[in-house]
């Protein structure tokens, strides 16, 4: 296959994805298997996909690169997270589309979902089965580079083990939005999905506000309304529940709003189901806190000058350009070869 035939191939799918509806059996097989991924959760991930994989997507997203057919193709270890619905198809996406061959080491959580779309993939060309396989009992063998994906503590143990290997090692990343007073309705409530999405367990999904000194919280609540209904899956209000009870227990100040609780605190991770704020008082005092957690921060959402860099509502809808950690993928295959 050249290039030409491989955009064909992955704009074939996204029209393939363009089609799926609720009802389809491998997508009530991955919520049967993993209860985070509900139906809802799934059809948003294809459906973002399905817009992404089109002909001029992926052509204004390569072109740039020129990229050329590689003279030996090279294996790629594909280590994949698993915390929402095929969030790895990225780093399978971009290593296909380069020419490369993938070795896929599916997340526990996501290997349904992900599955099924391998086998779309290689339905459409039969010849990607000599390009994509997969880790046998999760051993990685001969491959030349790796891309992993993983937990701060999986990382250290990603650094140790793939040292002598080129390496996009990927780590704990969190998101947060910064708030003046003067967002419209409709732009907090496109926070809402910001922070609601995927139940907030994606890296792009605000888990921290800044707010100026004095914010009424209150709009903000009433645009999350949209979102009530989130308290009505099982493993959602069990750690709402969790979290609430620990917060009284502890005489913490607290706001709640039956379904998600805002607490104030520094901290820039915030558990599932609360949403922590740091107040500011200057752009200075913004800045400097982007700059102290620049190690640990995926993306910035909101308007403010020189640190909302994404519109509310879009943090869980990257572009095929919008690495993860802001480390270019596709560079990163081109130098491997």
């Amino acid at each position: 296959m050249n290039y030409t035939q491989r955009i064909a191939v992955f704009s074939q799918l996204g029209y393939r994805f363009s089609k799926i509806n609720a009802e389809m059996p491998h997508l009530q097989e991955a919520y049967l298997y993993n209860n985070w991924f509900t139906i809802d959760m799934q059809m948003r991930a294809i459906n973002a996909w399905a817009t992404l994989l089109s002909p001029q997507n992926l052509e204004n997203w390569l072109k740039p690169y020129q990229l050329t057919e590689p003279n030996s193709p090279k294996t790629v270890a594909i280590i994949m997270a698993g915390n929402i619905p095929i969030v790895g198809f990225h780093d399978l996406l971009s290593v296909l589309i380069t020419g490369n061959i993938a070795l896929v080491k599916l997340a526990s959580d996501d290997s349904k979902l992900m599955k099924w779309v391998i086998e779309q993939i290689i339905e459409i060309e039969p010849n990607f089965q000599n390009f994509i396989r997969f880790a046998e009992d999760y051993q990685l063998k001969d491959f030349d580079a790796v891309i992993a994906t993983g937990s701060n503590n999986s990382n250290r143990y990603f650094e140790y083990y793939f040292r002598n290997k080129p390496n996009l090692l990927r780590k704990n990343r969190k998101s947060l939005a910064v708030l003046t007073g003067e967002e419209s309705n409709e732009e907090l409530e496109a926070l809402a999905d910001d922070v609601f999405m995927y139940f907030g367990m994606g890296c792009r999904n605000v888990s921290k506000l800044l707010v100026p000194k004095g914010y009424n919280l209150e709009p903000m609540f009433v645009a999350f309304e949209k979102y009530k209904d989130i308290i009505h899956h099982n493993k959602y209000a069990n750690n709402y529940t969790y979290h609430k009870a620990l917060f009284l227990m502890n005489q913490d100040p607290h706001l709640d709003n039956n379904f998600l609780i805002v607490k104030q605190d520094d901290a820039l991770d915030s558990p599932l189901s609360v949403l922590m704020f740091s107040i500011y008082e200057s752009t200075e005092d913004i800045l400097a806190f982007l700059d102290l957690h620049k190690d640990h921060i995926q993306c910035v959402v909101g308007n403010t000058p020189k640190s909302g860099r994404i519109p509310f509502g879009k943090s869980q809808q990257p572009e095929l350009w919008d690495y993860a950690d802001g480390v270019d993928t596709i560079k990163f295959l081109k130098e491997i070869n």
